[in-house]
């Protein structure tokens, strides 16, 4: 008898390069601020799949463009484990990060091609266990009725369903209130936020809600202990370990996210998976843009 097949994790989502830049000081405006500057993959969705590879089988879901740019971000994702299955059209995006000398960033990003996936084929879902979403993609269209849809057919094939808040940002542009409806009637079985973007949404409070917007809701508050929800009322709160050298909070979500949700595919039960979600942003903190590496092949090499 064949042995059964691992849970394998898609994420959907923006596959961009991160042009990262941290700042050796205050930003003088109007003038040079001394700075280091890194080329990496980027992207919450991609950023999640490539953190989650070496953990759980794992497989990318996008669009970039048909130009070197993608083809660069393309192999280094498939070198990191990753099954990536892309579209291409429109030109690869790219996000401008500015990270203090505190580790704060400032981003600015050009989505590109990420906005524009279409219809997704649904041999695409074969085999997956879950679908991860980053809010990202239900910032415009065609890609936010692409996800939609998507997320879909995953659910009418059982899989499981989580979500990233993603961007206080973002969920501003979007209202507050759209989005809390978008999430209900998504129904995800996790939901992942940190502090601010739950005190935007009125999550986070040790208290039951009439019409929960998911089964699950976890909330980090950076070195603080994060807080674990379960129908609006708190059930764990998960002790944070310091890190030493951190530098650059790009990405840290997006690791949190990798390793909490390989951990519940492999059935750990959910201190567990913080406690491993924890371990993967302690990885990245302390390099540039969401790579495990300030140099070497974090680097996107386009020539």
């Amino acid at each position: 008898m064949d042995a059964p097949r691992p849970p394998l994790l898609a994420v959907v989502g923006d596959l961009v390069e991160d042009v990262v830049v941290w700042a050796s000081e205050p930003v003088r405006h109007g003038t040079d601020t001394a700075a280091r500057v890194f080329r990496t993959r980027g992207g919450s969705a991609a950023n999640v799949a490539a953190l989650a590879a070496p953990l759980v089988a794992t497989r990318f879901i996008g669009c970039v463009g048909p130009d070197a740019a993608g083809d660069a971000l393309v192999t280094e994702l498939e070198g990191r484990g990753v099954d990536v299955r892309v579209q291409r059209r429109g030109t690869t995006g790219a996000v401008v990060l500015v990270v203090d000398p505190d580790g704060e960033r400032t981003m600015f990003p050009d989505r590109g091609a990420s906005a524009l996936l279409g219809a997704v084929d649904p041999a695409w879902l074969d085999g997956v266990a879950w679908l991860h979403v980053p809010s990202y993609g239900f910032e415009r269209e065609p890609a936010r009725s692409a996800v939609l849809a998507l997320v879909a057919e995953a659910r009418r094939r059982g899989a499981g369903l989580s979500i990233d808040a993603s961007s206080t940002g973002l969920l501003s542009a979007l209202g507050v209130e759209q989005v809390l409806a978008l999430y209900r009637s998504l129904g995800p079985d996790v939901l992942f936020a940190n502090e601010t973007e739950a005190a935007l949404l009125g999550l986070g409070t040790d208290e039951r809600r009439s019409a929960p917007v998911a089964a699950t809701v976890v909330v980090k508050h950076g070195p603080l202990p994060t807080h674990v929800f379960e129908d609006g009322r708190l059930v764990r709160t998960v002790p944070v370990e310091s890190v030493l050298g951190a530098r650059d909070l790009t990405g840290a979500g997006d690791a949190f996210a990798a390793g909490f949700l390989a951990a519940r595919l492999a059935r750990s039960g959910v201190v567990e998976a913080v406690l491993t979600g924890h371990a993967a942003a302690a990885r990245v903190i302390t390099t540039a843009g969401a790579a495990t590496e300030v140099d070497g092949r974090s680097h996107v090499n386009q020539d």
